[in-house]
């Protein structure tokens, strides 16, 4: 058993919220999450600059002092113009998933609309959070089949709290999965586990890509250590490598959940393990509980 709970003590679940099919897969899981966790929750909506629009062109050389002036006021109040549409978009789209989480969950969830880059919002405001929940794509990769969303990945790099990664839609989850490799990343994700009440009295299973036998030892000890608090938890091997293994198990098994280890911190940690994270990522079809 160990001290350090999945979810530092106090704080609250922040869902990240966007105009993207996952906005609802998002707020969904949140609010699951902070039903089973009894804290409240925060829907943060960051207004980010346009990826798609550039600066205008500079032709003040070319420009007399009057046409200057007349265009830089045009573009002023362009800018002001399409602040304020971000903004009211911003608070239509958390009053509408608001209300849709107090019709489905009962659930009043609190909005924080910000400026600027998500991650940032997300690293300011992290001190109060015991869980992030954000989407795979956000809406500017809706069909982006392929890659995750430009912002998934800076923020799981950026943020030491665990960060849970939703599907478009929520399923009931009853059964999860903790990818296991015998490192000490996967030994501190079991401690976690076994330490937090978000998945306590859920069907427990235990998944090691390499033969039979690998990591039988430590295997063992974290199947002990679930045991001791009170999960029931499957033990099983496949050979194979991990990015074809986890999610054919997935399938295979009916799990609604997976845990693993997050992206390291190290340049050379993070080429190695967040590779394999990134594709589990892109393949999974349930929602990734990702830890540190």
């Amino acid at each position: 058993m160990t001290d350090t709970p999945l979810i530092p003590t106090g704080g609250r679940v922040l869902a990240a919220i966007d105009a993207s099919a996952h906005a609802r897969g998002v707020a969904d899981l949140a609010a699951w999450a902070a039903q089973r966790l009894d804290v409240p929750l925060d829907l943060l909506h960051a207004i980010e600059r346009d990826p798609a629009s550039t600066p205008p062109a500079d032709f003040s050389g070319s420009l007399s002092l009057g046409s200057q002036e007349a265009l830089l006021a045009e573009l002023a109040a362009h800018d002001e113009q399409r602040g304020q549409l971000a903004q009211r978009h911003g608070r239509a789209l958390l009053d509408q998933i608001r209300a849709h989480l107090r019709d489905t969950a009962g659930l009043e969830a609190e909005p924080r609309l910000r400026h600027g880059a998500l991650v940032d919002a997300l690293t300011d405001v992290e001190a109060d959070v015991r869980l992030f929940v954000l989407g795979r794509r956000g809406a500017h990769a809706d069909g982006a089949s392929g890659h995750l969303g430009r912002n998934l990945e800076r923020a799981v790099r950026a943020v030491h709290r665990p960060v849970l990664v939703a599907t478009r839609a929520m399923q009931p989850i009853t059964r999860f999965a903790i990818a296991f490799d015998g490192s000490a990343t996967a030994r501190r994700c079991v401690a976690m586990v076994a330490a937090s009440p978000l998945l306590r009295g859920l069907d427990c299973h235990l998944i090691t890509a390499g033969r039979e036998d690998a990591y039988a030892a430590e295997r063992a000890d974290a199947v002990a250590e679930l045991a001791a608090a009170g999960f029931q938890a499957q033990n099983h091997c496949v050979d194979g490598d991990a990015e074809s293994v986890l999610p054919a198990f997935l399938d295979s098994h009916a799990i609604d959940l997976l845990v693993m280890g997050a992206y390291g911190h190290s340049r050379i940690r993070s080429f190695i393990v967040g590779s394999t994270t990134t594709r589990v990522l892109l393949t999974s079809a349930v929602p990734v509980l990702l830890l540190r």
